[in-house]
């Protein structure tokens, strides 16, 4: 039987991954030169597809790094000038939180309490914050912030650098760019990718924070600085020798998606949560962890188990029918059950694990 991993990350790959892998390896892709006009060619495909498939914005920076947790440091180091503010209500998001502050800068902590999203009394921003965290999908709790949010928070704190966390939520998320300065996500969740690759995309009025702090005096940090990676892309090469396979098959399952259509992808993903909700929903031993609906994610969908039933022995059920998914996340581990509603995941799988559900 074949397992299914409904998993939060790493998740199923994209049903293309194995065959781009195998073309990779016919051509040589694992052994080329990241200073190659071959390597080049794979790099400049790839951003090109990034941005099509998300609609960015001609005018920003694409730059590849080993994780989404890489472009935390890169940005606690090369854009907090003082001050940075963040919306913490998860593990990931409280996470981010901890790294500015290891880096001694101050920090303005907004907080709720696990599985709660944000609501417009908690957009208050200190006046002396200078870039704004949001984590747009907690992957630990399974809360969206939806972007009309981000779009107020823009509007009410024009100056600040706005960055969002878009780990689990890419490609579902459509996001308008121009009210953002920075996104960053990595490949191993709803790209369905094989793990070990991050992507930063950041616009130039992130380059002039970092260009103004350098010219202050600060390290920007080793080898991985913003200005490196950016001095390498402009050439479409990387700083040190990628997982040049990893970028090969990005770009090929982007375009993959582009074929589909984004829009179609995005209405099956609504489509698959909305299945999943209404099954939650209608059981009288499990219940949403997200009260709000509002916030309830669309991409990670976190299901609590009443008190009388146990949360292993549904991943176990689940898991014996083929159905792999994950644990609760931190406190929650065993209360609750996380599952993945990414593209590569189907509709067929999706009815099949809501009729496994209704008759647990």
């Amino acid at each position: 039987m074949k397992k299914f991993h409904l998993t939060a990350g790493p998740s199923e790959l994209y049903f293309t991954v194995e065959q781009h892998i195998q073309q990779a390896l016919k051509e040589n892709v694992a052994v080329i030169s990241h200073r190659s006009g071959a390597f080049q060619e794979i790099f400049s495909f790839t951003v090109k597809q990034v941005k099509e498939m998300l609609g960015v914005p001609e005018d920003y920076h694409v730059v590849f790094t080993g994780s989404a947790t890489e472009v935390w440091e890169r940005l606690a180091q090369d854009c907090i000038a003082q001050k940075s503010a963040h919306f913490v209500n998860g593990s990931f998001s409280e996470r981010f939180h901890a790294f500015a502050e290891a880096w001694g800068h101050q920090t303005q902590k907004i907080e709720k309490p696990l599985g709660e999203g944000f609501s417009e009394e908690d957009f208050k921003i200190d006046v002396d914050v200078d870039l704004i965290s949001i984590t747009q999908n907690e992957t630990s709790t399974g809360v969206q912030f939806p972007v009309e949010d981000i779009y107020k928070i823009r509007e009410e704190n024009p100056e600040a650098l706005i960055t969002v966390d878009a780990v689990s939520s890419i490609p579902y998320l459509e996001i308008d760019f121009t009210k953002i300065d920075s996104l960053y996500f990595s490949v191993q969740k709803g790209m369905g990718c094989p793990a070990g690759l991050g992507v930063w995309i950041f616009n130039e009025k992130c380059v002039d924070r970092a260009k103004t702090l350098k010219a202050e005096g600060r390290l920007m940090g080793g080898y991985h600085d913003m200005f490196t990676l950016l001095k390498n892309a402009s050439k479409n090469m990387t700083p040190a020798t990628p997982n040049a396979i990893a970028i090969y098959t990005l770009g090929k399952v982007c375009e993959d998606m582009i074929r589909r259509e984004m829009k179609i992808i995005r209405s099956e993903s609504d489509y698959k949560s909305s299945l999943l909700y209404a099954a939650v929903g209608a059981h009288k031993d499990l219940d949403y962890a997200v009260k709000e609906e509002r916030v309830r994610s669309k991409t990670v969908i976190v299901i609590e188990v009443k008190e009388g039933r146990d949360a292993k022995d549904l991943m176990a059920y689940l898991s014996v029918q083929g159905l792999e998914v994950s644990t609760g996340y931190g406190p929650k581990k065993a209360t609750q059950v996380r599952i993945a509603n990414f593209p590569t995941i189907s509709k067929e799988v999706y009815f099949r694990l809501v009729d496994l559900i209704e008759a647990w």
